[in-house]
């Protein structure tokens, strides 16, 4: 019988017992060194593993679930650098934190990639658009926090010291970010659903908890009251875990990033605000310090200065926001506007189907209800020719009427061919034979016509799936359109070309004629520019319709140097794909 395995622990319920047990250990071990170690080590430990978490989340996604956590993981990192610099001091060299301490900038900072990986809302981000304005916004929201760090903390912290100043006014800025970074968990829980709305909770309840934790640790900092690895860092740790928390349950939904119907989006309120308010808050801040501050004429240059220099650098970061915005939007109106042409060439061709299908309905009960009449009036018109006792003015009527219903009843004969189209049966074919035989059959009506036919280099085209009599016939006809177009000008060149594009054999016919005097209408039934009595114009529409039963497409159009081009493309014969069994055979 196999044995039982023990349940492993959860999380939370192994994050309670670290806390627990490091709020009992003074009371194990009194000793103060091993209090401080406690109070450094264990935290270090936590943040180093909330910041593995977020950087694995992170390698594990895409787009912006991916900036997402990679801003998740700077932040972890961040506050572990300024853990390091608390344990470095305390524990190894056992000397307390010098004050003001160099890693306070740093945690000054680390709230703001976190505020940065809420802001921009994962779960509402369109992936197409690209994560470097959205890590742009948040650069730009980082620089402004060192602007405003250099501007109000940083002249009391070491140009002119003055500690209780500095104090305050760190305190009072962090609890800011705290509450920042609290607001936008929150607005972001309330405008998501889901599993990001689990998440978005946890990180509100994780930041609640950590603006209060540090807000208390900061008050007894500056009363003198704290004691590294006493009872004030029992809430501190909570929030770690709770952190910790947030970076471990994330994982579950690295890739759900779909938009709910339900969920107004609201994305765009907040990043990109932040970054434009930031921008408009430096003139204000460097006008306050230059004619309303109080302060010594040296005080206010070097605040002026500050907000001047971070006015130039996020000048420069909108500048390249705005090149990115507009290369979006060229992208967006490239798009735009192939989605408009497939639009209208899928438009064109569905009219086009649509017409040849009810013409073809049409045109088989004309041309059936014709066809008794027209063989009654040629027996008729013959045997009038044959007879003796006609004058020669009867007889030359005679023979007009057998002439005129000749070329009707070749005109019907056409249309029942136009109209009767089916489906032939399609094999895996080469191309080039039946361009070479299209351009031979035709090439023996040339002789001293001054018409010339080359064929480009076909060596490497792939097969196709389709009938060759229908194709052989599609190529006949459009080389046929082509040199009676040459014969107008009084001779030139037909070059035909293949080649394979993707997953298409392109087949070009190019010529050195007058051009197309429509292209739009050249597919039309009906539709010619040859004298009365010599196109049907039905040719070119029989031609769409082959092309179009081998899945492919066909176009046409004027060439700059003169001269039209007819363009047929296929879809390349591949291997395995299912075959009739008469093809298979």
């Amino acid at each position: 019988m196999e044995a039982m395995r023990p349940r492993p622990i959860p999380l939370p319920l192994r994050g309670l017992l670290i806390v627990l047990a490091f709020g009992t250990a003074p009371l194990v071990f009194p000793s103060a060194a091993f209090r401080i170690a406690m109070g450094d080590v264990v935290p270090l430990l936590l943040l180093g593993i909330a910041c593995f978490l977020c950087c694995r989340n992170a390698f594990d996604s895409h787009g912006h679930t991916r900036l997402f956590w990679s801003l998740m993981a700077f932040g972890m990192a961040m506050w572990w650098f300024n853990q390091a610099g608390w344990t470095w001091f305390e524990v190894v060299l056992h000397k307390p934190l010098p004050d003001p301490f160099a890693g306070d900038v740093v945690l000054f900072l680390h709230v703001v990639p976190i505020m940065g990986a809420v802001a921009i809302r994962p779960h509402e981000a369109d992936e197409k658009e690209g994560t470097r304005i959205s890590a742009l916004n948040v650069f730009i929201l980082l620089v402004w926090w060192v602007v405003v760090y250099a501007f109000f903390v940083f002249p009391e912290e070491y140009l002119a010291p003055d500690i209780p100043v500095y104090t305050l006014r760190w305190d009072l800025l962090y609890v800011i970010e705290g509450l920042i970074l609290s607001g936008l968990s929150a607005s972001a829980y309330f405008s998501s659903s889901g599993w990001w709305r689990k998440l978005y909770g946890s990180i509100l309840v994780a930041s609640v908890l950590y603006t209060i934790a540090s807000e208390a640790l900061n008050a007894a900092i500056a009363r003198g009251t704290y004691r590294t690895g006493g009872l004030y860092d029992i809430p501190f740790l909570v929030a770690l875990l709770a952190f910790l928390w947030v970076a471990w349950s994330g994982r579950p939904g690295l890739h759900e990033t779909e938009i709910k119907p339900s969920i107004p989006r609201s994305r765009h309120a907040f990043a990109p605000l932040f970054a434009q308010l930031a921008l408009l808050s430096l003139p204000v801040m460097g006008y306050t310090a230059l004619f309303l501050s109080h302060e010594t004429p040296d005080l206010r240059r070097i605040r002026f200065g500050v907000s001047m220099g971070g006015v130039a650098i996020l000048a420069l970061f909108v500048f390249i926001k705005q090149h990115l915005l507009d290369q979006r939007l060229m992208q967006l109106l490239d798009r735009s506007r192939m989605s408009f042409d497939n639009l209208q060439r899928l438009q064109g061709r569905a009219v086009q189907q649509a017409k040849l299908a009810s013409l073809g309905e049409l045109v088989a009960l004309a041309a059936g209800e014709l066809e008794d009449p027209l063989s009654a009036i040629l027996e008729s018109s013959d045997r009038m020719a044959a007879s003796s006792n006609l004058t020669r003015e009867q007889l030359t009527n005679a023979q007009r009427i057998g002439q005129q219903a000749r070329r009707t009843h070749e005109l019907v004969s056409d249309l029942l061919s136009f109209a009767q189209q089916t489906p032939g049966e399609k094999v895996p074919l080469e191309l080039k034979p039946l361009l070479q035989r299209a351009l031979q059959m035709e090439g023996f009506k040339l002789e001293n016509r001054n018409i010339t036919l080359t064929v480009d280099k076909m060596d490497s085209v792939p097969r196709v799936v389709g009938n060759s009599n229908q194709l052989l016939q599609a190529f006949v006809q459009i080389v046929e359109n082509a040199v009676d177009a040459l014969q107008e000008t009084g001779g030139g060149r037909l070059q035909v070309a293949a080649w394979r594009e993707s997953e298409e054999v392109v087949i070009q016919f190019a010529d050195t004629g007058p051009g197309l005097h429509d292209p739009e209408r050249v597919f039309d039934p009906f539709y010619t520019t040859k004298p009365v009595g010599k196109g049907t114009g039905l040719g070119l529409s029989a031609t769409y319709g082959v092309v179009q039963d081998h899945k492919g497409q066909i176009t046409c159009f004027n060439r700059p140097e003169g001269g039209a081009t007819f363009e047929i493309r296929l879809p390349t014969f591949r291997a395995g794909a299912a075959m009739p069994a008469s093809a298979r055979a």
